[in-house]
């Protein structure tokens, strides 16, 4: 297994903000900056993907501030992603990143390692993104991401602007989604609308969305 497709869901959708996990950096509007993956190449192609089950936010995330977006396989519905082909130790760099740990640390080898037998769902820890899911295959090619366990029973969270920005950004690039149907897409996921409505939504996104900020 010498490629793999990441699956991204929130604001990795977006290549540009992807790319300070691969290649090091802080994602415009965010809190953080990235050490990078040992392997800091681009993804060797990246497609836009249709993953069944549901996008919710939750928890406070120490990048964006606000909820972050987690898979929940569970949910009814289809989750718009892009698929991303990189390597097995890519793909552990880029957890360990979510984690805030070291690309090329303990933690990212053992999910680079245990890449090949995942065959639905393994949960690493109780960590935001420490459960692996692996979402069936593309061109023969394994798709996994990563998420919270049991992310059903999570506590909706309201996103921010600068973070809905991004993803925004990710769902038009990588699916070509005019903004009405990226707005009801983002509002309907859970805890979206704890603070946003559909108007608000194209306030924030209008004349931002395709570019990241």
């Amino acid at each position: 297994m010498d490629r793999v497709w990441y699956v991204a869901y929130g604001s990795n959708l977006a290549l540009a903000r992807f790319r300070c996990y691969l290649s090091g950096g802080r994602p415009h509007g965010g809190a953080r900056v990235y050490p990078g993956c040992r392997d800091r190449s681009d993804p060797a192609r990246s497609e836009g993907v249709l993953v069944p089950g549901g996008l919710v936010f939750a928890g406070a995330s120490k990048v964006w501030g606000g909820g972050s977006a987690f898979y929940d396989p569970t949910a009814p519905g289809q989750v718009a992603a892009r698929a991303y082909l990189l390597t097995p130790g890519q793909v552990g760099d880029v957890a360990a990143q979510e984690m805030r740990r070291d690309p090329g640390g303990e933690f990212a080898c053992d999910v680079a390692a245990l890449l090949p037998d995942v065959d639905a769902i393994h949960t690493m820890g109780p960590g935001r993104y420490e459960t692996v899911v692996r979402l069936g295959e593309r061109a023969g090619v394994p798709m996994f991401t990563v998420t919270h366990d049991a992310a059903a029973d999570l506590e909706p969270v309201a996103p921010t602007a600068p973070y809905l920005r991004w993803i925004a950004t990710g769902l038009i690039e990588a699916h070509g989604w005019a903004l009405p149907r990226v707005i009801d897409y983002l509002h309907a996921a859970p805890g979206v609308g704890l603070a946003w409505t559909p108007g608000a939504l194209r306030s924030v996104l209008d004349g931002d969305a395709g570019g990241g900020r």
